[in-house]
């Protein structure tokens, strides 16, 4: 049996996530909708969840040309900007779902806020004796 580490980066890197991360990377405020690491974990379920249903949808609705070794029928489905569109709303969606639950509330945010960033560049600067 394989280590969870094992199984768990191979999902991450498969299409979905790499479609849901770059919508996240396209829309930076989807990202500041779920930026605690609970909601960070919530998102990433079901959006890759939401993602994958209606990438699957749009593979039953679309005719594609049969694979000629290039382009994987995401790729394909992708070129269509009415799809990226429509995997855009359902990341969208799932980030506001999140954002909403009550659940969530008092969840701190990933990382430094603005004003713990800006005394630690004070800090840094009057360490390293630069302005």
């Amino acid at each position: 049996m394989s280590a969870p580490d094992d199984i768990w980066i191979p999902l991450v890197d498969e299409p979905i996530g790499g479609i849901v991360e770059r919508i996240q990377r396209e829309n930076p405020d989807i990202g500041k909708l779920v930026e605690s690491p609970n909601r960070v974990l919530a998102f990433r379920t079901f959006a890759y969840i939401r993602v994958g249903v209606v990438l699957g949808q749009l593979l039953f609705d679309n005719d594609l040309p049969p694979y000629d070794g290039s382009d994987t029928w995401v790729d394909l489905l992708l070129k269509d900007s009415a799809h990226h569109e429509a995997l855009l709303q359902e990341v969208r969606a799932v980030a506001e779902e999140i954002a909403a639950d009550p659940k969530y509330a008092d969840d701190e945010p990933l990382g430094p806020d603005d004003d713990a960033r800006a005394r630690f560049k004070a800090f840094a600067r009057k360490q390293l004796g630069g302005n």
